[in-house]
């Protein structure tokens, strides 16, 4: 259990844990999340572990986080913004019914399908529909058709941070009254906090303007109540309440 590198953060895929000790999120891991893992989770995480942008991946954490979320409210009808290889696509249907649907949207259908294998395996691709390509337009075309209001359950948003504001001013008409949209990414490394001449790499300082803007923004909206959690980098839920 002990941390790996010469800077003593551990090196598990997906890291993005704002625990101050290593050993402490690896105990979680090790502890409540790899053992109850389902092996198709487990699969597609080994697998997108050897993928080069593999940080992208939603945490093993936060998949189990969101697992149980949407088994709590008993969503049914889901949206996902942002999918990579699809280990969260993957935690949510698994808890969806067997009747329910995820609309999933990624500019990279290739990703995608890397993780496909694993979702056909595990019967769990009759509940997915996937549109490769920006989402802003599918939403505006949802919203212009007027059948899509308020009857989304649960919405997931892990994606570009720069159009986070604009996704939200689409989807609180796409949720249900009660529904839930969560973002993620909303303590960005950590780097909302940091200091203005801290040395920061390059995405994170581009973006995190943008996470400020939408916490700012969220905390603001009176058609919403929020909750933020330091569950993998931060995920900020939105349940709609007019």
């Amino acid at each position: 259990m002990a941390s790996n590198g010469e800077n003593g953060r551990h090196q598990e895929v997906g890291h993005k844990s704002l625990l101050q000790s290593d050993a402490l999120y690896q105990f979680i891991l090790e502890t409540s999340v790899y053992p109850r893992e389902p092996e198709a989770m487990k699969e597609l995480r080994e697998i997108t572990a050897k993928h080069p942008w593999n940080l992208m991946t939603t945490s093993a954490d936060e998949g189990q986080f969101l697992n149980m979320l949407l088994k709590l409210i008993n969503a049914k009808n889901t949206m996902e913004i942002g999918v990579f290889t699809g280990y969260s696509l993957l935690a949510t249907a698994m808890a969806l019914p067997d009747d329910g649907k995820i609309l999933a949207m990624d500019i990279n259908r290739d990703n995608y399908e890397i993780g496909l294998p694993v979702i056909e395996k595990a019967g769990l691709a009759h509940k997915i529909e996937f549109r490769e390509g920006p989402a802003l337009p599918v939403l505006d075309q949802m919203i212009e058709d007027g059948k899509y209001h308020g009857t989304y359950d649960f919405i997931f948003v892990d994606a570009d941070k720069d159009n986070y504001l604009n996704y939200h001013k689409r989807l609180i008409n796409l949720v249900k009254v009660g529904g839930l949209i969560g973002y993620d990414n909303t303590l960005w490394n950590g780097s909302v906090v940091a200091p203005p001449d801290t040395p920061l790499r390059k995405y994170v300082r581009y973006y995190r303007d943008f996470v400020l803007e939408l916490n700012k923004a969220l905390a603001a909206d009176s058609r919403i109540e929020i909750c933020q959690l330091p569950v993998g980098d931060g995920i900020t839920l939105c349940r709609r309440i007019s």
